[in-house]
């Protein structure tokens, strides 16, 4: 036999029951893979992942092992065993191939010769020595041959919580060179994944050669455990698998040994790259390294599999580092045989960051220029933009996909295109104030002076939704302030996209600096996005509110401008005039219901009840079709009323909205900062004293007195444009335009001067004094 299988005693009870039992078992279950994926070739891209039906999970020795190399990481492998029995159970075939006997031998080894040791032995050494007391190399084939079991029986136990059955099969080399025994491998298997039972396959540890010795860790007594890289891919392409995913104890392959000064981590590799790569040092334990690793992949690649090669050992990632991987997440190092045309997004970052600096260094004067030649070419061709922009409304139409609010916003008309040329030309002229203006000078001492001056924040990424109108504002802002932009449009608007791109990457050849403003086409999510904190400075995302929500929760270590909700509400004091009343409600709630900025809560104040305000304004709203739910108080008041609210802290973004009824002016403040989300808040009277207390109190980016909330709104402040709202209480706040994308640094000038000079023994004082700043001055 080429093996020894042992196949465990319990199945399925749904196996164990059936009257004809050589059925296929699969065929019954509730799955999303019902039809197998043709084998033949591998994925080319990441997104494809999902598809995988059939996975093999290979865990390497430092995945599997502590960090003392004596006993199992049972953590790690908890995480590891509850991944892949969530994806079993989702209609999947998963395979493990895994270390660890070695390990868990010399674990129970090492116990059974200190057990063994006299006693008198052992009181004659004393505590502290007998800690010190040495133990004997363990040979490792006599290792693998005590902790194979006790493997075996933790992983069956582990899985048995998830109602999996598993079986062992342990191989060598030997194995794969006789055809017979090659077949009866490949019909064990196929049998146990037929019967939805996951293998676990081990080298044969216990009979093969003996590794070379002090192939690990020099001058270090460790038991090198038999590498299993090129069994796992021989297994992946040998059953057809269509994902390996090869676990490590580093976070993939990088271009040079990880730790070292610029290393970078590889996300996807193709064939022919190897001369690119620098190898380190194999890990603390395991003999195959990372270049046994690359060698497996290509060859597992070659026979039609796709390899990720990921970190396993990472406590932040390991309980869901498998299942992001078949999600098509970024995670670790994608091997593809497809080859991209273009820059990958990485390398579109640093190309941004790189002709950013230039962008940044430009005279104001031609930082305007630029902007300047792109409104000129917005007008220009605004036949081309249109016929593109009318090819990805037929495409958004007759996918059914998407809802008529949003085509309605995915549309750019002549007039639309004329007023973002006249807003750009604006904000042009406001770029001349920009970068380099020195905000504050200061003489700290004689022939010491201190300057503060506006910088570019650096890299931005514009993650925006069905506007294509938002790529030209936001290219124009990014260069006013003299940032790199990386921008991400929804595919709904990929051809409107794409030429505005092009228009702005020509508007900025004039100056050199085309690169400064790249456009991600590539398939990459949008989490995968928010993971390049090294890179990127800025998100801002433009769209709606779940969308700012998803990319809140995504960015873990980059700052995200935006607002999660718009809350927005209007109170409508007893002091009101009816006609303003009306008009500001109206515009509100109707003008465009689904912008951020829309009122979704009505305020009234209570006397205004069962009066003509209360009722024109009620008709106008059933006129203007606009569905009521009353807040509970208002409810209170009523014999029949209204659907009541579900919940004060709504977002309809349609023609909806909540009235809830206040005593006051108060009362209505202490309403918006419960249930508000800092967006935009409006009081209507006709009394001074209530609305100046009302502006003062409220705590939101935008607050308005007998105003419609849809002025919230950068170019209505006369910004030119903007990126989005923030509802964030540092730095930028409300619509942010050209003063939010940028931040300061200070600029010290001396004569070598040394803080020692200024100590109780030196010779000079600080003075402090302010230095008047010209307008318009600029470092």
């Amino acid at each position: 036999m080429f093996a020894r299988l042992a196949l465990c005693s319990r199945l399925p009870s749904r196996i164990r029951h059936s009257n004809v039992y050589p059925i296929s078992i699969r065929g019954f279950s509730q799955n999303k893979f019902s039809l197998p994926r043709s084998h033949g070739k591998s994925f080319a891209h990441r997104s494809e992942l999902k598809q995988g039906r059939r996975i093999v999970v290979k865990l390497g020795s430092a995945v599997v092992t502590r960090g003392d190399e004596c006993g199992l990481a049972l953590g790690r492998l908890a995480s590891i065993v509850e991944q892949v029995a969530v994806l079993q159970n989702q209609g999947r075939e998963m395979m493990i191939v895994t270390s660890g006997a070695v390990a868990f031998g010399k674990q129970r080894l090492r116990h059974e010769i200190l057990l063994s040791q006299s006693v008198r032995q052992a009181l004659h050494s004393g505590q502290n020595q007998l800690k010190e007391m040495s133990v004997p190399v363990l040979e490792a084939r006599a290792c693998a041959a005590a902790g194979q079991s006790g493997l075996m029986a933790l992983y069956e136990a582990m899985f048995t919580q998830y109602s999996i059955c598993t079986a062992q099969i342990l191989v060598t080399n030997l194995d794969f060179h006789d055809e017979q025994k090659r077949r009866n491998l490949n019909s064990t298997l196929h049998e146990l994944l037929r019967m939805n039972i996951v293998p676990i396959i081990n080298t044969n540890d216990a009979v093969v050669p003996p590794p070379v010795p002090s192939s690990d860790l020099q001058g270090v007594n460790v038991i090198s455990i038999k590498d299993n890289d090129s069994l796992a891919a021989r297994l992946a392409v040998e059953m057809k698998a269509d994902l390996l995913i090869a676990l490590s104890d580093v976070q993939g392959l990088y271009d040079s040994p990880p730790g070292t000064d610029d290393a970078k981590l590889i996300d996807i590799f193709y064939p022919g790259d190897q001369q690119s790569i620098t190898y380190g040092t194999k890990s603390r334990v395991g003999i195959g390294g990372m270049e046994a690793k690359v060698k497996a992949a290509l060859w597992a690649l070659q026979g039609g599999t796709s390899v990720v090669i990921a970190n396993g050992t990472d406590p932040k990632v390991t309980g869901h580092v498998i299942t992001d991987i078949v999600e098509g997440k970024k995670v670790g190092t994608f091997f593809s045989e497809v080859k991209p045309a273009g820059p990958t997004v990485e390398q579109q970052t640093e190309m941004a960051r790189h002709a950013g600096r230039t962008l940044a260094s430009l005279l104001p004067e031609q930082r305007g220029e630029i902007i300047c030649y792109l409104a000129d070419l917005l007008t220009e061709k605004k036949d081309e933009i249109l016929n593109a922009n009318k090819a990805d409304m037929e495409l958004a139409s007759a996918s059914g996909l998407f809802s008529q609010a949003l085509i309605s916003r995915l549309s750019l008309s002549t007039a639309k295109l004329n007023s973002l040329a006249i807003g750009l030309r604006q904000l042009a002229v406001a770029s001349k104030d920009s970068v380099g203006r020195v905000l504050r000078r200061t003489r700290v001492a004689n022939n010491l002076e201190l300057e503060q001056i506006t910088v570019p924040i650096g890299v931005l990424l514009v993650i925006f939704e069905s506007r294509p109108d938002c790529l030209p504002q936001v290219s124009a802002l990014a260069i006013a302030s003299g940032n790199a932009l990386l921008l991400k449009g929804g595919k709904e608007a990929s051809n409107t996209n794409r030429i505005l791109h092009q228009l702005t990457q020509e508007a900025l050849s004039i100056h050199g600096v085309a690169d400064a403003i790249q456009l991600v086409s590539t398939r990459e999510e949008v989490e995968d996005l928010c993971r390049l904190d090294k890179m990127i400075d800025l998100i801002i995302p433009r769209g709606s509110s779940q969308l700012v929500r998803d990319i809140q929760r995504a960015a873990k270590g980059i700052p995200v401008l935006g607002h999660s909700e718009g809350v927005c509400h209007v109170y409508i004091d007893n002091n009101a005039s009816i006609d303003k009343a009306i008009d500001v409600v109206r515009d509100s709630k109707c003008d465009y219901p689904a912008a951020c900025n829309a009122m979704e809560t009505l305020l009234i104040h209570r006397d205004l009840l069962r009066t003509p305000v209360f009722d024109q304004i009620i008709d106008m709203l059933r006129t203007e079709n606009v569905k009521i739910h009353a807040g509970p108080r208002f409810a209170s008041y009523l014999t029949f009323s209204p659907s009541e609210v579900k919940s004060l802290r709504t977002e309809y973004g349609d023609l909806e909205c909540c009235i809830e009824v206040v005593d006051g002016m108060q009362e209505a403040v202490d309403h918006i900062h419960k249930y508000g989300s800092a967006h935009t808040d409006v009081i209507v009277t006709e009394n001074e004293e209530t609305a100046e207390q009302f502006l003062q109190q409220v705590d939101s980016a935008c607050v308005f007195w007998n105003s419609s909330s849809r002025f919230a709104d950068g170019y209505r402040f006369g910004l030119g444009a903007e990126v989005g709202i923030s509802t964030a209480r540092i730095h930028a706040r409300g619509p942010v335009g050209l003063d939010g994308l940028l931040t300061t640094k200070w600029v010290l000038r001396g004569e070598g001067h040394t803080v020692a000079d200024f100590s109780e023994q030196g010779t000079m004082k600080y003075l402090h004094e302010n230095i008047p700043v010209p307008h318009g001055s600029f470092n």
